[in-house]
């Protein structure tokens, strides 16, 4: 409360004294709503079972879908949650997740673990806590399946092929898991970082990965 006094909450979008998100920007989040690319979760001008972003990819996932798309006020949010250490926002975020996004049909939440530098570096892990908050609207339990076996550089500026090679065998898995799992992230920009933490809970027993993510980049 006296935190609140002597620096009050500001909308991380616009500005607005208030809440860390105002209402305004809130419901300006661009909704993914519409139909979809049935495996990649990519929007399209009507359903169809693969699209032009992953046909011909080999994608461990079985689905995957998000509930904004990476533009306008979401940039903004996501950076002040994932950098400047906005752990609350995650709770923001699962709302909007719980509003907009199926709930998956999966036995388990599993989230894309960060290396540890990143985790030192923000004093939190907004993957495993959005997959805990949605935990709790969905009804499901979280297992810490996933671990690092090295740090990949940072994806920002790779080419689509560059993303691959630079996270193939990142991940490891840490722990068994059930056939069908649900594996939460922030944002979803290429899928290559979901493929290859997906390839991992294969190799752990999972046969069904759905992929679940806040946000998604959109291809033009």
């Amino acid at each position: 409360m006296l935190l609140d006094l002597l620096l009050p909450r500001r909308c991380v979008a616009c500005g607005r004294l208030g809440e860390a998100i105002c209402a305004w920007c809130l419901a300006d989040l661009p909704r993914l709503r519409g139909p979809c690319c049935e495996r990649c979760g990519a929007p399209t001008a009507w359903p169809v079972a693969r699209c032009l972003e992953c046909a011909g990819r080999r994608l461990a996932f079985a689905s995957a879908r998000a509930a904004v798309a990476y533009l306008g006020p979401v940039r903004p949010l996501v950076a002040a949650w994932k950098e400047r250490g906005l752990r609350h926002l995650a709770e923001e975020a699962a709302d909007v997740i719980a509003n907009t996004v199926e709930r998956p049909c999966v036995d388990v939440l599993a989230f894309a673990p960060a290396d540890g530098d990143r985790s030192v570096k923000r004093g939190h892990h907004p993957a495993e806590r959005l997959a805990r908050e949605l935990a709790l609207r969905w009804e499901l339990p979280v297992v810490r399946a996933l671990g690092r076996t090295r740090a990949p550089r940072p994806q920002r500026g790779l080419t689509l092929a560059e993303r691959r090679r630079n996270v193939a065998g990142s991940f490891v898995a840490v722990s068994k898991v059930p056939a069908r799992v649900g594996l939460i992230d922030d944002v979803f920009t290429t899928g290559a970082t979901a493929s290859a933490a997906s390839s991992a809970l294969r190799r752990a027993g999972a046969r069904h990965i759905a992929v679940v993510t806040f946000a998604r980049a959109i291809r033009q």
